[in-house]
């Protein structure tokens, strides 16, 4: 049992001097053609690539940073794949440049450029434009209630012309009323026979501005109708486009219910329509139709898209047919619907955008 143990001993002792010697023969032939191969390194003899001696052409033997130098802290490189180029940055150090950026910036305000157009230094728009477009006129006419003492801004009486106000903060006054710069307003009345087409009469008769005492904004007509003409008058602050609906313009159409003593001949609908010679010009209807009969009375429908003064009532007299009553049951999409004589009713918003449509606002 000895002499076997010690033959493997032998045995081991044998190979690991048949190693050197091996690898002193190589190195032998080596050194005299350089055609061996080269000696193994033993394992304390082997380069690793970690830390400040790691050599620039990687691991020779295959073994990287993650073995004994990679275990022990040290640094991997990174080998660059095959048909790709390494990125200059990467994504995590962008997005924390990124972050940095964000939050140096974060918190402050908006730096707001300088004016340079023309003056810009002088805030807030002309008095007399904000009347103008707020219904009281001209901006010639506002000029003239400036100088009449009647306008008051955040209570205090304008005597110059050019004051500049701002619409949206300041307090603007005409005659003790408030003038809505901003906030608009659009009524519908029903206006009763003998009513005088005015917000005030200097002669005491009832007019237009008895329906409306309660409000605090001054509202005006878009259009008249004649004292005797009931039916539909809008009441408004929007001076543009009490302005576009009775220009002519836009055209906006309205619609009359006559009542006229027969009998009536066929073809009046189509002399109404090709036109009726007047002192001021020819006027002509847009539509005409009977609507009810009884007897030798005829209630007829006129549509026509003018407005001058007593159009309706002169049209049908010239055509041999007065008018006994008048009523105007539509201004343009603005209907009289079942609202009674007399009352007053505050518009939609459908309605009012239907107004504003029609005029292009």
């Amino acid at each position: 049992m000895r002499s076997s143990g010690s033959g493997k001993s032998g045995g081991r002792g044998n190979y690991r001097g048949a190693g050197n010697g091996r690898d002193q023969k190589q190195g032998g032939q080596g050194g005299q053609g350089g055609q061996g191969r080269p000696r193994r390194p033993r394992p304390e003899e082997r380069r690793y690539d970690v830390g400040p001696s790691a050599s620039p052409d990687g691991p020779k033997s295959g073994r990287g940073g993650s073995a004994r130098g990679g275990a022990k802290g040290g640094p991997k490189r990174a080998q660059p794949q095959r048909g790709r180029t390494a990125p200059g940055t990467s994504r995590e150090y962008e997005a924390r440049a990124e972050e940095r950026n964000r939050e140096r910036y974060a918190g402050k305000k908006d730096i707001k450029p300088p004016k340079t157009f023309p003056g810009a230094e002088q805030e807030g728009e002309r008095l007399q434009k904000v009347l103008a477009r707020a219904g009281y006129g001209s901006r010639r006419a506002c000029e003239e209630l400036i100088e009449q003492a009647r306008v008051e801004v955040n209570g205090e009486v304008v005597l110059e012309q050019g004051k500049r106000v701002d619409p949206e903060k300041d307090e603007v006054k005409v005659d003790g009323l408030t003038v809505a710069t901003q906030s608009y307003q659009f009524f519908s009345l029903n206006k009763p026979a003998g009513v005088v087409s005015t917000m005030e009469d200097p002669e005491g008769r009832q007019c237009l501005g008895d329906y409306v005492t309660n409000r605090e904004t001054r509202l005006f007509h878009v259009g008249r109708l004649d004292t005797e003409t009931e039916g539909v008058i809008l009441l408004t602050n929007h001076g543009e486009l009490a302005h576009r609906l009775t220009h002519p313009k836009y055209g906006v159409k309205k619609t009359y219910l006559a009542a006229i003593v027969g009998p009536i001949p066929r073809d009046l609908g189509k002399k109404l329509k090709d036109g009726i010679q007047l002192e001021d010009g020819y006027a002509r209807a847009d539509h005409f139709r009977v609507v009810e009969q009884t007897g030798k009375n005829y209630l007829v429908e006129v549509t026509l898209h003018e407005g001058r003064k007593h159009i309706v009532r002169r049209m049908l007299a010239e055509a041999g047919f007065p008018v006994e009553k008048l009523v105007r049951t539509s201004f343009g999409p603005i209907t009289l619907g079942d609202q009674k004589s007399g009352w007053l009713r505050r518009l939609s918003n459908t309605e009012v955008g239907m107004l504003m449509n029609e005029v292009d606002l």
